[in-house]
C-alpha cells in the first residue's frame, strides 16, 4: 500500500479538537483550555467542534454526531490536523459510519493521540493510506513543564518530508503507585528507570526495520478478523519494507491480554512481522503465584513467534511515550536496556 503523508504543520495552521469517543467534562474544562492555550502559543490557529465540552452516554455525542464531525475535520481543506483532547471507550462505534474509502481520495492531515484513537488511526492507515500519529493526547500537551520525551510530538508534527527523526529510552517513566499530579497543568511524576527488555531474555544488541503500524491493545485487538483490522494483508502489501508492530496495554490483567494475543495471532497478525514492540504495561499484574503473570502472558503467546519481541518500552499509558507513525518507517535499536527509534516519513 501506498503511504501518504500529511505536510509539517506550519505557523498559522488549522487544528481542529473534536472527541470522537469521550467528551470532556465541564470540571476538566479548564486543563482542556490550557492545552488549547498551548496550540495558540505555538502559532496555531484552533476550532473547536460541538462534540467536545460534553459528555452522552459515555462519549461526547451520539455515534451520528461524532461521526459526522469526525468525517467534517478529516476532509475539510483548510484543517491541518485533528487533535482529539484523548481517546475513551466507544470510538469502535465510529467505523461503519465513516467512509475511508473517500478519505483514500483525499490529501491527508495529521491525527494524532492513543488509547481509544488507535481504533480510528488503524483503519485510517491500513484502509485509506493516511499515515497517523500514535503519541501524547492534546490533554497531556497542556503543562508548563512537558518532559523531553512527550514534547517530541512537536518534532514529529513539524518534520519535512523523508527527513530522519530519531527518539531515544526516557531515561525514567512514571511508575504504577506514582499519585497523579494534584495540579492539572503539572507533569507526570517520572521516578522509575526506564528499561527496554528483550523477551527472548538475550543480551546481545538487537536492531530491527520495517513499517510502523499499531496502537493500544485493548481497542485494536477487537478489530482482528475484520475489514478493519486487516493485519495480515497489510503486511503483504507492505513487502520487501517489512513489518513492525506495536501494542500496549491499557487495563488488561494477564488471562485477558493472553486471550487478546492469542486472538491476535490467531487471526495472522504475527506472520511476516520483522518485529513486536510492547509499551509498558499500565494494568496490574497478578500476585499470586499460581496465577499467570504479566510475562507469562506474553511468554505464552509471543515466545515462540518467528521475530523479536522487544517489551517495556516508552508506548502507551505509563508515560512518557513516544511519539509512532503508523506507515513509517522505523529503524529500533535496543543495546543496554536503552534503544532509539529513527523514523522516516517516506
Amino acid at each position: 500500500m501506498n503511504i501518504r503523508f500529511p505536510k509539517p504543520l506550519a505557523h498559522g495552521d488549522l487544528i481542529a479538537i473534536t472527541a470522537p469517543s469521550s467528551g470532556v467534562p465541564a470540571s476538566l474544562h479548564p486543563r482542556l483550555d490550557r492545552a488549547i492555550d498551548a496550540l495558540r502559543k505555538r502559532g496555531y490557529r484552533v476550532i473547536e467542534g460541538e462534540c467536545l465540552r460534553r459528555q452522552y452516554k459515555s462519549a461526547s455525542a451520539t455515534r451520528e454526531q461524532r461521526a459526522s464531525e469526525l468525517m467534517r475535520f478529516l476532509t475539510e481543506p483548510g484543517v491541518a490536523a485533528v487533535m482529539p483532547p484523548w481517546g475513551g471507550e466507544l470510538a469502535m462505534e465510529l467505523l461503519p459510519l465513516l467512509d475511508f474509502h473517500a478519505l483514500a481520495e483525499v490529501p491527508p492531515k495529521w491525527f494524532s493521540g492513543f488509547s481509544d484513537l488507535s481504533t480510528l488511526h488503524f483503519p485510517l492507515t491500513t484502509i485509506a493510506g493516511w499515515a497517523t500519529l500514535h503519541g501524547p493526547n492534546l490533554m497531556q500537551l497542556g503543562g508548563a513543564d512537558t518532559d523531553a520525551v512527550t514534547a517530541a510530538i512537536w518534532d514529529v508534527l513539524t518534520v519535512q518530508s523523508d527527513t530522519p527523526f530519531s527518539q531515544s529510552t526516557s531515561q525514567h517513566h512514571q511508575s504504577k503507585d506514582a499519585k497523579s499530579p494534584a495540579r492539572f497543568d503539572a507533569a507526570p511524576s517520572l521516578d522509575e528507570e526506564t528499561t527496554w527488555k528483550r523477551l527472548d531474555r538475550r543480551k546481545s544488541d538487537l536492531a530491527l526495520s520495517g513499517r510502523l503500524i499499531g496502537g493500544c491493545l485493548d481497542t485494536i485487538s477487537r478489530l482482528a478478523g475484520t475489514s478493519f483490522g486487516n493485519v495480515p494483508g497489510f503486511v503483504k502489501s507492505s513487502l520487501p519494507d517489512g513489518m513492525l508492530l506495536y501494542l500496549e496495554n491499557a487495563e488488561m490483567k494477564p488471562c485477558d491480554l493472553a486471550r487478546s494475543l492469542l486472538s491476535l495471532r490467531l487471526n495472522g497478525w504475527f506472520d511476516g512481522l520483522s518485529g513486536v514492540l510492547i509499551g509498558r504495561s499500565a494494568a496490574p499484574d497478578s500476585v499470586q503465584s499460581d496465577e499467570l503473570s504479566y510475562i507469562d502472558a506474553l511468554q505464552s503467546v509471543l515466545g515462540d513467534i518467528q521475530c523479536p519481541v522487544i517489551y517495556d518500552m516508552d508506548i502507551g499509558h505509563v508515560p512518557p511515550q513516544l511519539s509512532l507513525v503508523n506507515g513509517a518507517l522505523a529503524q529500533v535499536k535496543l543495546r543496554d536496556g536503552s534503544g532509539t527509534v529513527v523514523q522516516r516519513l517516506a
